[in-house]
């Protein structure tokens, strides 16, 4: 059984013309189901895909810089207003979980480095090494790795973990993203750009370019529509990029 069924939006009255409620994206949006062990949020930069996730991390508890439902360390400024107008109804809901937060990660990683210099036990999780000590990607897989297991029911929040994976490393997790779903207690909700990570079996697609948001499928995803037209005719996509720069 998945953790969350569904998450719901109620708009302040009157409704505000400012950030973040004004988004595109949020209006005339009420509710969103979740119904796949992997939900995938995307849309184009400012579009409020990771706005929505980092709000619904903040409502389910977790660390607003990312991180488990303990972690304590000092907060950058963050706009909960979004997370007040959002109620999650759960089908049971977990103290056991993290988000991701790929932004914030160096912050996150001084923090574990702080606890093991009271305690080396603080890096087990992390397969004994300080993240500092690794490449940016090779710690983003010792966290996902190491840290998060499917042994228990949990609820993992990843905004655009793609940032510093190779294409190798985002196949890597597409394997323990897997390994996750398969348990059948484990869910993950994703903010990225890659279509490699879109391209998840039977994962759920809600795009963020539509008034409201809405779903879509991986075929009929930007990522994937956009990345296959570049591949499979580059110069036709230069000519379009470049031609008022050649005039």
């Amino acid at each position: 059984m998945l953790p969350l069924r569904e998450l719901t939006y109620q708009a302040p009255e009157p409704a505000p013309a400012t950030y973040p409620h004004h988004l595109p994206a949020l209006s005339g949006f009420q509710h969103l189901p979740f119904t796949q062990p992997v939900t995938f949020f995307i849309g184009d930069n400012g579009s409020g895909k990771s706005t929505l996730l980092e709000s619904l991390a903040v409502k389910a508890g977790f660390h607003a810089q990312g991180g488990s439902h303990h972690a304590n360390y000092p907060v950058a400024n963050t706009d909960t207003h979004l997370a007040d107008a959002l109620r999650l109804i759960w089908n049971r809901k977990v103290s056991n979980g993290f988000f991701f937060r790929a932004e914030s990660f160096f912050a996150y990683a001084s923090y574990v480095d702080e606890l093991a210099q009271d305690s080396a036990k603080a890096l087990q999780p992390f397969g004994g090494v300080s993240l500092h000590h690794r490449s940016h990607g090779e710690s983003f897989l010792a966290l996902f790795q190491n840290r998060l297991d499917a042994d228990r029911p949990a609820l993992y929040l990843f905004d655009e973990p793609e940032a510093a994976l190779s294409i190798t490393g985002q196949l890597a997790l597409l394997r323990i993203m897997h390994r996750w779903a398969k348990s059948g207690h484990v869910q993950v909700i994703v903010a990225t750009h890659s279509p490699i990570l879109l391209a998840f079996p039977k994962a759920a697609i809600w795009t963020f370019d539509t008034t409201p948001l809405s779903p879509t499928t991986y075929r009929e995803s930007a990522p994937y529509q956009v990345t296959r037209a570049f591949l499979e005719d580059p110069e036709r996509i230069f000519h379009e990029l470049f031609s008022e720069d050649d005039e």
